[in-house]
């Protein structure tokens, strides 16, 4: 279950990230859907270990 909370979080807040950098260029949403994919992976892991 660990697993799966921390691939959901990474790719929705990955997409987060990249959604609004897009708007002001490609390599903007590239580090900006990395920093979100960071912090998905680490919203995961707390929400399984708090939750679940």
């Amino acid at each position: 279950m660990n697993k799966l909370c921390i691939i959901i979080g990474m790719t929705v807040l990955g997409w987060v990230g990249w959604w609004l950098g897009a708007y002001f260029g490609v390599l903007t949403g590239f580090v900006l859907s990395g920093i979100g994919s960071m912090a998905g992976v680490y919203l995961g892991w707390r929400i399984n270990r708090d939750y679940l």
